[in-house]
């Protein structure tokens, strides 16, 4: 894999949420028809246009990006300063709207790949998220929309909360933020991938820059976002902080609908997630029946649905004992085929070839499931880390102080670096010696990464005791330890090693070793696995704040970061992060990979496939 492909791995992720336009293939006659029909793909009258079409959609995109990113970069002191909730009621609305935000695509790309169409989810998702942003600059802008002003870092005690009618106003505007993200995330860059004529040299070449292009300004709007939008948040005003992402949006609004003349539309072919369901009920109808001994490949084609894999599937997948219920799936029965050997019914009769796909899922989830505990301790940088960043001294210099929110530039920083310098130099190192093309396994890669999340949150702790020290030793009115805020640098730098070598070395992991066909749902497992993390942090958050304040204790968590023991909370999540990497040492030393690609003597690479693997 070249440099610029890994070292955006880790965001490729929102690239790849489906399947780009489907390939055509002749049609073959009897029982396979039904299939070869599904694979005819539209016709286009016209020539893509290519990049003519990409201001358009990076557009719309990029200030996608900067609206969310710009809000959830400094949420939480716009919650507790502005709202006047406790970190605890904060960091839950954060865990909520950042988990409801990144569930949704999956709905979104079902949508779009099998009903709507890209375009048309697209303009619906994009004209949401205006309105949200609409919403939110309201309730920055009016006073009635929030609760009176106060001091809330001298004198809390003389904070009101909100009333019920101004978290509903903020609710329905987080609400309509989240679902204009699901419309856009995964349709935006498949949509502007179907302007690219892919069978041309040209239209690859393109296509290539065309990602590149989206790697970079997706940095871009995330660095952008955690600097200038969050300083002009804290130090100018909460109006113009999220009145001018939005008006970006309405901006890149117009200009997307502008270019609806030249782009190229793509019917709905159809979504994979029905097709996986599709197996799970097929096989529950026939749960009864009895399974046949399989001895040979012909056994397989007479007894079972097993025509040629269709699309761009390049390995045909034999019938496995494993998950063998599943197999009853693609049982043939009385009534199952049309006279044509077309199927009668999808939900009572799936192909071998996708039952032993959804096999391949469920091998892969025990791996997958790991990563939420690792996405939930990075998690804390947007939530309690601000709320230590806010008790330290924040200046640069005389007259600079470096807004709370923007700390988590230096794990991105870090992020940016190590990704490179790990794929140019140790990869190559690593490759000599292990005859590895990646230099490490993936899973090997995820566990280095497991292990600094670990690392993290034990130094996290560490730091946070000394800072909680230094400030009840000083007892400063405003509650400000007089240690520089940078001391929280090398936890976030460790966030940045964990995320450096988890989020690509999962990714990849996902998109090599899940079927051809199934790429979507590999690479929509990242948002799924952070959006888990983002809920397994709100659960226990809340266990902790209302099982530790019992019986006269101090509450870990209370509204006070200086008079509760939030080190604690981080020991816990250490703990629960070696608990994980166990179990993910466990699980990752039993799995099977379906290829492996190595480099012989002369560091020519070739393919190991494992088809005989016995299950």
């Amino acid at each position: 894999m070249d440099s610029k492909k890994t070292s955006s791995s880790w965001v490729s992720c929102c690239t790849k949420c489906l399947p780009t336009k489907p390939s055509n293939s002749k049609q073959n006659n009897g029982r396979h028809d039904e299939e070869n029909q599904d694979m005819v793909s539209e016709k286009q009258i016209r020539k893509p246009a290519g990049w003519k079409a990409m201001p358009f959609i990076l557009g719309n995109e990029t200030f996608e990006r900067l609206a969310s990113s710009g809000i959830l970069a400094n949420f939480f002191i716009f919650l507790i300063t502005q709202f006047h909730l406790d970190q605890v009621s904060a960091s839950n609305v954060i865990n909520i709207w950042s988990g409801f935000s990144n569930f949704l695509p999956l709905l979104g790309a079902l949508i779009g790949d099998a009903y709507a169409g890209r375009f048309l989810t697209l303009s619906v998702a994009t004209i949401v998220e205006v309105l949200g942003m609409f919403i939110l600059t309201l309730v920055a802008w009016l006073p009635k929309l929030r609760p009176p002003p106060c001091n809330y870092f001298l004198q809390p005690e003389t904070c009101k909360g909100p009333k019920s009618s101004q978290m509903g106003v903020l609710i329905l505007a987080l609400t309509f933020l989240a679902i204009g993200s699901a419309g856009i995330r995964p349709c935006s860059i498949p949509f502007g991938a179907d302007q690219f004529d892919a069978t041309t040299e040209e239209g690859r070449k393109g296509l290539n820059s065309y990602y590149n292009w989206y790697y970079t300004s997706y940095t871009l709007v995330i660095v952008l976002a955690s600097t200038v939008v969050v300083y002009m948040q804290d130090h100018v005003s909460w109006v113009l902080g999220f009145g001018i992402p939005g008006i970006l949006m309405i901006f890149a609004t117009i200009l997307f609908f502008v270019g609806t003349k030249i782009y190229i539309y793509v019917k709905p072919q159809g979504s994979v997630f029905l097709e996986i369901l599709q197996v799970f009920v097929a096989a529950q109808k026939k749960r009864k029946l009895e399974l046949p001994t399989i001895e040979n490949d012909v056994d397989v084609d007479e007894v079972f649905y097993n025509p040629p894999p269709k699309g761009r599937v390049i390995k045909k997948y034999h019938l496995s004992n494993q998950f063998r219920c599943l197999n009853k799936a693609a049982l043939v029965t009385k009534g199952d085929l049309n006279p044509d050997g077309s199927r009668v019914d999808k939900w009572r009769l799936s192909s071998v070839q996708r039952v032993e796909e959804v096999k391949c899922i469920l091998r892969i989830i025990p791996i997958w499931a790991a990563g939420i505990i690792c996405y939930t301790a990075l998690s804390q940088q947007w939530t309690f880390i601000i709320s230590q960043a806010l008790k330290m001294d924040r200046h640069l210099g005389p007259h600079f102080q470096v807004p709370a929110a923007s700390l988590s530039v230096i794990s991105l920083i870090t992020t940016g670096i190590v990704v490179p310098i790990y794929d140019t130099i140790l990869v190559p190192l690593l490759r000599k010696r292990t005859k590895i093309e990646s230099g490490i396994t993936h899973l090997q890669r995820t566990g280095i990464g497991f292990i600094f999340s670990v690392l993290c949150m034990v130094v996290s702790g560490l730091v946070e005791r000394k800072r909680r020290a230094s400030a009840l030793d000083h007892r400063a009115p405003d509650g400000v330890a007089p240690i520089s805020v940078f001391w929280l640098a090398p936890q976030l730098i460790l966030a940045g090693f964990c995320d450096a070598f988890t989020s690509p070395g999962q990714i990849e992991f996902y998109n090599k070793e899940f079927p051809e066909s199934l790429t979507s749902v590999a690479n929509s497992l990242f948002f799924v696995a952070v959006a888990g993390a983002n809920y397994i942090s709100l659960i226990l958050v809340n266990i902790i704040h209302h099982t530790t304040g019992r019986n006269g204790h101090q509450d870990w968590l209370t509204e006070d970061v200086n008079q509760g023991r939030l080190e604690n909370f981080y020991f816990v999540l250490a703990a629960l992060g070696v608990l994980n990497c166990i179990y993910f040492f466990v699980v990752a030393h039993g799995y099977k990979y379906k290829s492996r690609v190595q480099v012989d003597e002369d560091e020519a690479l070739y393919n190991v496939e494992l088809d005989n693997i016995k299950h």
